[in-house]
């Protein structure tokens, strides 16, 4: 298996000063996961919550740029209605430069009715402003020279985007999807796949294995670094931190469900097998299960961004689920896309 982090930096509304302390042990906390071991780090963007939420992922990506040499760098998503696709299709080769071609371009359309809200955007355009962005990114970074593209919502007449990304046809395309018919469309139109934190073990292995059949089907070449499971990570030691951490479980799932279309689930189902949580064999166990399934690429979700957490999981989880027969060299996510 291999592992990389997903989330990001969380910031209080504050004078500025504790905001940049925030990005600042982010930032270290990245810094010491590629040290440790971890292979990615995908950020996600969310806006208007008040829970100091990554905005800008591109930017922080950009920095992140800087301060490492070897870990996949994505966006975990950039939700494509609320952008410009043209200028998005710019910073995010900008970022793909200057990173030495390790972004990964992770996209959806978007599920928060109040960012919506936010943007005077309806989310019943979700789904065609989606297609269309999508679209135009797409003939931004393959297009030989200029072109033009005349939407329902874009129109550009003989522009060329520069910078050019450096890999090539652009960066890995990555597809946040979770129904059966969404898992399709990433397969069929050259997306890897995000699967959620919050989906048992049994429905992640049935979703892995849709994608999978689905590549097969149309014959696409299939590796299961293509697909990305994030899993919550909550390392316990004794009955005291096991209660805190179901706590914390039950606080995360609530939030999700509140900020989500008009809420969502209040508490975590009674047998939630989703989240590491647990002493290091309990976790190893929920490993081995998953990789049983077909997963090889799990990203940690951890709010706290607790560097000894990630020392632990290096030193007494990673070594117990290692797999050289699926192991990838860093570069393999350049490969599975259009």
């Amino acid at each position: 298996m291999q592992f990389g982090l997903f989330g990001g930096a969380r910031t209080k509304r504050s004078d500025g000063a504790a905001d940049s302390h925030a990005y600042g042990d982010f930032i270290a906390y990245v810094s010491e996961a590629e040290r440790l071991g971890f292979r990615s780090i995908f950020l996600v963007e969310h806006h208007f919550t008040g829970a100091g939420q990554i905005s800008a992922s591109l930017t922080l990506l950009a920095y992140l740029a800087a301060r490492t040499r070897t870990m996949r760098l994505g966006t975990a998503v950039i939700v494509l209605p609320w952008h410009n696709p043209v200028l998005l299709a710019e910073q995010a080769a900008t970022v793909d430069l200057l990173s030495d071609g390790r972004l990964d371009f992770g996209v959806g359309k978007g599920y928060r009715a109040g960012e919506f809200a936010g943007f005077h955007i309806p989310m019943g355009e979700a789904t065609e402003r989606f297609d269309e962005a999508i679209e135009v990114i797409r003939k931004a970074w393959t297009s030989a020279g200029r072109f033009s593209h005349h939407g329902k919502r874009w129109r550009y007449d003989d522009i060329v985007v520069e910078p050019q990304p450096l890999q090539v046809p652009h960066p890995p395309l990555w597809l946040a999807a979770g129904s059966p018919d969404s898992i399709r469309r990433a397969a069929r139109e050259g997306y890897n796949l995000l699967l959620d934190q919050l989906g048992s073990i049994a429905l992640t292995v049935e979703r892995v294995a849709l994608f999978r059949e689905e590549c097969r089907a149309i014959g696409r070449a299939y590796h299961p670094a293509m697909v990305g499971v994030t899993r919550a990570l909550q390392i316990v030691r004794n009955e005291a931190e096991l209660k805190a951490a179901y706590e914390t479980r039950a606080r995360v799932v609530r939030t999700i469900g509140d900020l989500a279309r008009g809420g969502g689930t209040s508490a975590p189902p009674e047998h939630d097998d989703a989240p590491l949580l647990g002493t290091p064999a309990e976790i190893v166990a929920r490993l081995a299960k998953l990789q049983a399934g077909g997963v090889e690429n799990v990203l940690l979700v951890d709010p706290a961004a607790n560097v000894e957490s990630l020392r632990t999981f290096a030193s007494e989880i990673m070594p117990a689920v290692a797999d050289t027969r699926n192991a990838s060299p860093l570069g393999s996510y350049r490969s599975p896309h259009l």
